[in-house]
């Protein structure tokens, strides 16, 4: 029984401390984890391949709902106007992430150059909920 209890830990253990929040997701994408904290992103990776398609999967930590909207300064701009804002979900890249969930969208980046990640929740982008990613070209082309 010991020995089960301490194979059960290290395999927990590995499972939390090697765990790459650049991991292959189930489906074959990449899975990149992102936590909200005291509104702000803690996202790890900073840059992806020109085609990569990837799965965001986003913790609120906060007691506050969020967003993540990822995409071009023309995504940015419509949601800043308020013209697409909360419940987020059916488009790739827009999630909306009540307070205490988890929730994950998946985003194709398809050019290289940079893109942004925001919440656009009244004041959040302001507050400085927001970030740039490089998207690199692909070593395939």
């Amino acid at each position: 029984m010991i020995r089960s209890l301490v194979g059960a830990l290290g395999l927990a253990c590995l499972t939390a401390c090697g765990a790459s929040s650049a991991a292959p997701s189930n489906d074959g994408d990449a899975k990149v984890e992102v936590a909200i904290a005291h509104s702000t992103f803690d996202l790890d990776r900073t840059s992806f391949e020109e085609g990569e398609t990837v799965t965001f999967v986003i913790r609120n930590d906060d007691p506050i709902d969020h967003e993540f909207i990822i995409g071009d300064a023309q995504v940015h701009a419509r949601h800043e106007e308020g013209k697409q804002r909360h419940h987020h979900g059916a488009v790739p890249g827009e999630i909306s992430v009540p307070a205490g969930t988890s929730r994950r969208t998946t985003f194709t980046f398809s050019d290289d150059g940079s893109v942004e990640y925001a919440c656009h929740l009244p004041g959040h982008y302001d507050y400085g909920m927001r970030g740039a990613v490089a998207v690199e070209r692909s070593s395939a082309t």
